[in-house]
């Protein structure tokens, strides 16, 4: 079944959405991450998305997930947990733009894994797309690294989140794997319950119990999350990974907004100018017409 591209622009724009919700909730785990350390900021978000996520999950009388489910939901929930603790702990050493811009690479290796993992063929809008928000990534950070010295802490961070980026890239596979066969409800529990089970393991030696003062800032980010996910897992049931994989690319503008309101961080004219590029590549994706949809996804593959 192919896909027009009307069909698929109420899937983009419902994918922004979650992506911006998902930079909100960036910002939020940032100022968690310099306060309490990138676990303890991580690991209170799960518990309490865990939480949250079960009850919704159990109230809407959600029905037993599939052993194909679990499955991806084990798989996605403990690379979620690795994919979000490198990058909370490299964001909270750089600039959120650019930590944002950094992670960038992930889109772009995802377009090709689709081809490979998803057997979806790469159209000639997405590698255009795909181009457009590389250059504006390059045109980034050419403007920060030549602006400014970066110290060995800073530097660990930008590794930290290029290890993220290439976890986050094979996130979003089995992101569009796991929205072919669970509801949204079921993504947001599991995906919180999975990845904060993995974290508990180190619990006894690094967590932590937040000050008071804390708890609002964790859960708003446990919200923030919830409804990102499930935002999200919508989006990628109803259209191909390489048409909204450029939605990943609006998360800077986003990243820019909200790094300077709490942070204080400048927005540069080469920020503003690998925007536009960005923002064009995602134009363009929004306009394209996928070649091929797989409405049946071979979980064992991966």
């Amino acid at each position: 079944m192919s896909r027009t591209p009307s069909s698929t622009a109420i899937p983009f724009a419902v994918a922004s959405l979650g992506i911006g919700l998902f930079s909100i909730m960036d910002a939020v785990m940032k100022g968690l991450s310099i306060a309490l350390g990138a676990y303890n900021a991580m690991l209170w978000r799960l518990i309490v998305g865990a939480v949250l996520g079960g009850l919704l999950f159990f109230i809407m009388e959600q029905p037993s997930p599939t052993r194909a489910s679990m499955t991806l939901h084990v798989k996605r929930g403990t690379l979620a947990a690795f994919m979000a603790l490198t990058f909370f702990w490299g964001i909270a050493r750089v600039p959120l733009a650019e930590g944002i811009a950094l992670s960038f690479i992930a889109p772009i290796i995802t377009l090709y894994l689709a081809a490979v993992l998803l057997d979806e063929k790469i159209s000639r809008h997405a590698i255009i797309a795909s181009i457009l928000g590389l250059a504006g990534v390059g045109v980034i950070l050419a403007g920060r690294i030549g602006g400014e010295a970066y110290d060995e802490d800073a530097m660990w961070g930008i590794a930290s989140i290029f290890v993220s980026a290439i976890l986050y890239s094979y996130n979003l596979i089995l992101q569009r794997q796991q929205a072919q066969i669970s509801s949204p409800v079921e993504v947001v529990f599991f995906q919180n319950l999975v990845a904060g089970s993995t974290l508990m393991l180190a619990a006894p030696f690094l967590a932590v119990i937040p000050a008071a003062s804390h708890w609002p800032d964790i859960v708003t980010s446990a919200l923030l999350t919830m409804c990102s996910l499930g935002l999200l897992a919508w989006a990628y049931a109803r259209a191909e990974a390489q048409v909204l994989v450029a939605v990943e690319y609006t998360a800077f503008v986003w990243a820019a907004i909200f790094g300077w309101i709490y942070f204080r961080e400048e927005v540069t004219i080469a920020t503003i100018i690998g925007t536009v590029l960005i923002v064009t590549g995602c134009l363009i994706a929004s306009r394209a017409k996928p070649s091929k949809t797989v409405d049946h996804v071979e979980t064992s593959a991966i």
